[in-house]
């Protein structure tokens, strides 16, 4: 469900009081550990850390007037989300995560292709998503965005 919030402050103040507390406490640990250059906006009616079009110009390549999308934090009917769009993209990180999931986590791993569900805001890992956060500076996103753009043009 996406919400037509204008803005961050709209879109945490339009939820429940529990949802509202664990999106507040999962975007401070995205704010405090995300390197620098990535900036917090609506995106995709979700709360989203972008590359904006000052660090790179050439936007999202689906819609070049937006900026490079690379996290995004929602809540939804039954769970709060968090899409990584680098787990998607970087084996390596994917790997990475999922094999430190279980360390930080007595629940299952409950993800999608770069989307991760947390049915109980008590079990969310934030000291995992802060070390998450902290693995990709904006210029290595995109440097692995760009490869995989041309990995798809060349038919890789």
């Amino acid at each position: 469900m996406q919400s037509t919030s204008q803005t961050v402050n709209d879109y945490i103040d339009s939820l429940a009081d529990d949802r509202k507390a664990t999106i507040n406490q999962l975007c401070d640990v995205l704010r405090q550990h995300l390197p620098a250059g990535f900036s917090e906006e609506m995106s995709y009616g979700m709360i989203g850390y972008v590359v904006p079009h000052a660090l790179y110009p050439a936007g999202y390549h689906t819609n070049p007037k937006l900026p490079l999308p690379f996290i995004n934090v929602g809540s939804q009917k039954n769970y709060v989300v968090l899409h990584h769009v680098g787990l998607f993209l970087d084996q390596a990180l994917l790997d990475w995560f999922v094999g430190e999931y279980p360390k930080h986590s007595k629940t299952s791993l409950d993800m999608g292709k770069g989307c991760i569900r947390f049915k109980k805001a008590d079990q969310i890992p934030y000291t995992l998503l802060a070390e998450l956060a902290a693995k990709l500076t904006p210029e290595g996103w995109i440097t692995i965005y760009e490869q995989q753009r041309k990995a798809i043009k060349s038919g890789k």
